[in-house]
């Protein structure tokens, strides 16, 4: 191998056919040295070690990460103990005890760790789950009257509940005690309940501001142990075992998109190692009925469970994902899982509509390209697949997006967005809420969500264009593909995947290794249902390497691979090809440069 930084950028690629810079990962060449000599590392390796920011004294700890090294004290989170005290008074008082939890997988995550410390503690929880169209996102006063009524004590929201100002104060106001549990961004204002614990609020000295809701609620549960052992609730009891419910944290800390650093990335990757032995119930079936198998990978957790979980909250019933996550009945699991897998695939009918309606609509918005955000709105588009859209218009278009899908009736726009790395669309989403434009608006760096008069969305897209003009210019700039290292068609195999498959588990914080071929010649392609191209990849080291590029028939790498042309510099990740029995790599495609053209 070696590094292949050019003049220009990485192989001497200013600009590929995505229209993207290429260039090396930056790495210290001191700490890469130490890193080779410490570990054993070779280079390349020892490369990418530092290139993620990590040091020498973090090495060893980073490619072995352990709760026991990196588990926080739980007093550190603000209201984490008087949460804790609260929880366990009501389960000594055997008090009626309502989870109120979002209907993504970080909320049914969060709410199966309650639910089952609960319930081995002999405790049956009550889950309930907002409806997405009908109720919105978070705790309501309408739906916090409504448990009173139904006989709630307490009440515990799990990944919502930390702006809920006016829900929180119906809620003292009728006699219902809260219990927050959340992630989120919050403003200034700390609503007043019996406990609030979230990273985020601004008094919170915990440093674990990357933790998804499932994350923070693990963290609860270790301090549910603690005040229970300490007022002797163990003595006629087992002590539930917190790590048979990792995979429930890493669940949330996956789908979420959370930085995976520090305890959070200890937490990830052994909660992968847990759900690899598919223990809940719930999980199994899914896998089952999605077709797949093997050890659990951020690909099982993210594409193939996750979407699934989410699909009851975007399109059918929103309490399925926490029920699913929460039983121990395999029948009952096996039947909500199928549910689910339906929901899902009406969930991508319904998606791929509204993709293809807004990027006619963005397409014929002459001055789309100039603007630092794209918001793009509709009548009627469901506001359970806006989010996945606005995902992959940002993946298409490489700048922040927002889509709002309008109910003409109710006089309301609902909103999704998703980010681009260094623009902070959830701040931004904030402010427009504080100034007066919008109904409701929240999230963070990566994504946010609103509600909007369908008046104000001018104003709202004006607003939020100058607010970010000048981090959009910026990551604009600095938007480029970081390679890790050059490889060659022979030389990509296992060992090479399985050596780099140490930095695992990836994600934000942690990317991906992205690799290099020079001139490599493109054989065989051919289009995919889906509209995605798979080919074989040849250079001059005589090796053949199998290579896929996902919904790529619309882009110009699409176009580059099914119309041959000539030798084509690449970059991609490589994915194990276990087919038919074979231990093989393919390349997964990321961008593609021609190398006789410049400034392409």
């Amino acid at each position: 191998m070696a590094d292949g930084a050019g003049v220009l950028g990485y192989l001497d690629v200013d600009r590929s056919l995505s229209g993207r810079l290429w260039r090396a990962r930056p790495a210290d060449p001191a700490l890469v040295r130490s890193h080779q000599m410490a570990l054993g590392l070779d280079e390349p390796m020892a490369r990418a070690l530092a290139a993620r920011g990590v040091t020498a004294e973090a090495a060893a700890s980073y490619l072995q990460p352990t709760l026991k090294a990196l588990f926080p004290d739980p007093s550190s989170f603000a209201d984490m103990d008087k949460a804790a005290a609260v929880l366990v008074d009501a389960l000594v008082a055997d008090k009626a005890v309502v989870v109120f939890a979002d209907y993504d997988v970080d909320g049914a995550s969060s709410a199966a760790l309650l639910v089952r410390w609960f319930a081995a503690m002999g405790k049956r929880l009550t889950i309930y789950v907002p409806d997405r169209v009908t109720e919105g996102y978070g705790p309501s006063p309408a739906a916090f009257r409504r448990l009173r009524e139904e006989g709630a004590d307490l009440v515990v929201t799990v990944d919502c509940g930390a702006a809920a100002v006016d829900a929180i104060a119906c809620a003292a106001e009728i006699g219902l005690d809260v219990v927050v549990v959340d992630h989120h961004l919050m403003r200034d204002e700390v609503p007043v309940c019996a406990a609030l614990v979230n990273p985020n609020r601004p008094d919170c000295g915990s440093g674990q501001g990357v933790l998804a809701a499932a994350g923070v609620t693990f963290v609860l549960l270790a301090a549910l142990n603690r005040e229970a052992r300490a007022r002797g609730l163990f003595a006629q009891r087992p002590e539930p075992d917190l790590r048979q419910w990792l995979d429930l944290a890493a669940m949330g800390a996956v789908c979420d998109v959370t930085q995976l650093v520090g305890f959070n990335r200890a937490l990830t990757a052994q909660g992968l190692k847990v759900m690899s032995a598919w223990a809940n119930p719930g999980l199994k079936a899914l896998l089952e009925t999605a077709g797949s198998k093997g050890p659990a990978t951020t690909f099982h957790a993210g594409f193939v469970l996750g979407p699934r979980i989410n699909a009851g909250g975007r399109i059918g019933r929103s309490d399925l994902g926490a029920r699913l996550l929460s039983t121990d009945d395999a029948d009952e699991a096996r039947k909500i899982a199928l549910e689910l897998d339906a929901l899902n695939a009406s969930r991508r009918e319904v998606e791929a509509e509204v993709l293809e309606a807004a990027v006619r609509i963005l397409e014929r918005e002459s001055n789309f390209a100039d603007q630092p955000l794209l918001l793009v709105a509709a009548d009627d588009w469901h506001p359970g697949v806006i989010g996945i859209v606005a995902g992959r218009l940002r993946e298409r278009y490489r700048k922040p997006t927002l889509v709002v899908g309008i109910d003409r009736a109710a006089d309301v726009g609902k909103g999704s967005g998703r980010s681009q790395p260094g623009v902070n669309l959830g701040r931004a989403v904030q402010s427009a809420f504080e100034a007066g434009l919008l109904l409701a608006g929240g999230g963070h760096a990566m994504a946010a969500g609103l509600s909007v008069r369908p008046s104000s969305l001018p104003e709202l897209r004006e607003f939020l264009c100058a607010h970010l003009s000048d981090e959009s210019s910026a990551a604009a700039e600095s938007d480029a593909l970081e390679i890790d290292a050059l490889i060659t068609a022979a030389g990509a195999d296992r060992g090479l995947l399985e050596s780099f498959q140490r930095l695992a588990p990836f994600g934000p914080g942690n990317p991906e290794p992205l690799f290099a071929l020079a001139e490599a010649r493109v054989e065989r392609p051919m289009m995919l249902r889906g509209g995605h191209v798979r080919c074989t990849l040849t250079d001059r080291s005589g090796g053949r390497l199998k290579a896929v590029a996902w919904r790529a028939e619309e882009t110009e790498v699409g176009r580059r691979l099914m119309g041959g042309g000539g030798a084509v510099h690449v970059v991609g990740r490589l994915k194990a090809d276990d087919w038919n029995g074979r231990r093989g790599v393919e390349l997964e495609i990321d961008d593609i440069a021609d190398p006789r053209r410049k400034n392409v």
